[in-house]
């Protein structure tokens, strides 16, 4: 129940001046006399009935207090506490950029040719990408060094050659310089590991380079492969032929490295 003074301003509110209660209301005012007074209504003028005909009763119409409605209640409406910008900016996580793809080198382009001759095995570089053939000027070259070196001159192909991208025209897998180091690195430890050899000549840059460690090598030097035994570098077949004076500073290398396949001190 409401007080008096509330229930008022919502009967104001509905345009209600006048309202009888169906029972005692509690901290109510009294009702005034005045308005339990029912005015009586005039009637309206009975018509005249014919001789020996009796008039209809006239229906009074019955007066009906109307139920009183339920003051309807305001509805309040909710205020939401406003938040500065700033508190907005540091609630929100962080974004973090995902980490950049590495950077894959291009693949080498190269093929090389394993041999044997005698107790050494040959990493020579193809000049033509071909296997040698007994009339090319880098195939008889070749020969003529192994006969200085006391070793047999018809080598041995041990496979097919080597050609570097393995798998051509695949972007998705890693074909670069490590990937090319680490397959040439396995080419030559399983051929040592059935057939073991006294030293491993790396004839050209790409053989001195994907067999070794180094990414300059120096040719006419001797070096550790790790894993793999002694090797012996020597310059590319075309390069010795382009360029005279390197056969002078090879034989010289020869002189100091020959030792290791041969009985001479």
């Amino acid at each position: 129940m409401i007080d008096e003074q509330r229930r008022r301003a919502y009967l104001g509110a509905m345009q209600v001046t006048s309202w009888l209660p169906r029972m005692a209301l509690p901290f109510a005012a009294p009702s005034r006399p005045e308005l339990l007074v029912v005015t009586p209504q005039a009637e309206p003028p009975r018509p005249q009935a014919a001789p020996g005909v009796r008039p209809a009763p006239i229906a009074r119409p019955q007066t009906e207090v109307p139920a009183a409605k339920p003051p309807v209640m305001p509805r309040k409406a909710t205020v939401l506490p406003l938040r500065p910008t700033a508190d907005k900016a540091a609630a929100a996580p962080a974004e973090v950029a995902p980490p950049p793809a590495p950077r894959r080198e291009p693949p080498p382009r190269f093929a090389l040719q394993l041999l044997r001759a005698g107790n050494c095995l040959l990493l020579t570089e193809l000049p033509s990408g071909e296997p040698f053939a007994s009339r090319d000027p880098a195939y008889r070259l070749l020969k003529d060094l192994l006969r200085a070196a006391g070793l047999p001159d018809s080598p041995r192909p041990l496979g097919e050659p080597i050609r570097w991208p393995l798998i051509r025209n695949n972007p998705e897998f890693d074909q670069g310089p490590a990937a090319a180091r680490d397959y040439v690195r396995t080419v030559l430890q399983g051929q040592l590991e059935q057939e073991p050899a006294a030293c491993t000549w790396l004839v050209g840059v790409p053989a001195m380079r994907f067999a070794g460690e180094a990414e300059t090598p120096e040719a006419c030097q001797e070096i550790e492969l790790a894993g793999l035994g002694v090797a012996w570098t020597l310059p590319g077949l075309e390069q010795l032929m382009e360029a005279p004076p390197l056969k002078a500073e090879l034989w010289q290398s020869m002189r100091r490295a020959k030792r290791r396949w041969t009985n001479e001190a």
